[in-house]
């Protein structure tokens, strides 16, 4: 048996990064090398080092028990690439929305797409180098959040920050359809 949590959010803020980092097995990446064929949809500012976009997917998997995985879709972030998010968030468990502060708008997409269709989701404030760090509170304000959404902060290199947003998304998917925590 399987769950799917697909990792989603705006473009840079660190989704094939969170997948890799969680991964027990070498994720498969999709990325490709940032071209100035892009320059006119790809907005860049705030991420200006960034070099390379994922084009369909990560995929990565950590075995909980012998037969139970868990598999992980991390979304594309830019919007030429959404066309894929129905058939990647068909018979997901849940949602990661990975949000930037430094780009905090590019996460809003995401949000929508997970509150209209009635996934339950978590959003991870992935906290980069030397940004400023807000409070989860501040966060979830500034992005409207339903009052039960978690928010929680993270650096999406770290295994251990990762495992803890996905206990997190599985208690709250678990919560939102009423079953014992």
């Amino acid at each position: 048996m399987a769950l799917k949590i697909l990792v989603a959010g705006g473009f840079g803020a660190g989704k094939t990064t969170l997948v890799g980092a969680v991964s027990e097995i070498r994720p498969l990446r999709t990325e490709e090398q940032l071209t100035t064929a892009g320059q006119e949809v790809d907005d860049t500012s705030g991420v200006e080092a960034k070099r390379t976009t994922t084009v369909a997917m990560d995929f990565g998997r950590i075995d909980l028990r012998p037969g139970l995985a868990l598999y992980l879709f991390g979304t594309p972030g830019q919007d030429r690439f959404w066309f894929a998010w129905d058939e990647l968030a068909a018979g997901a468990l849940g949602a990661v929305v990975l949000a930037d502060t430094r780009r905090l708008a590019d996460c809003f997409p995401s949000v929508d797409f997970f509150e209209r269709r009635g996934i339950p989701f978590v959003v991870a404030v992935n906290c980069f180098e030397g940004t400023e760090v807000y409070a989860p509170g501040d966060v979830r304000d500034a992005l409207d959040l339903d009052p039960g959404v978690p928010v929680l902060l993270c650096d999406a290199r770290r295994r251990e920050d990762g495992k803890e947003l996905l206990i997190r998304l599985a208690e709250h998917a678990m919560e939102r359809r009423g079953l014992a925590v």
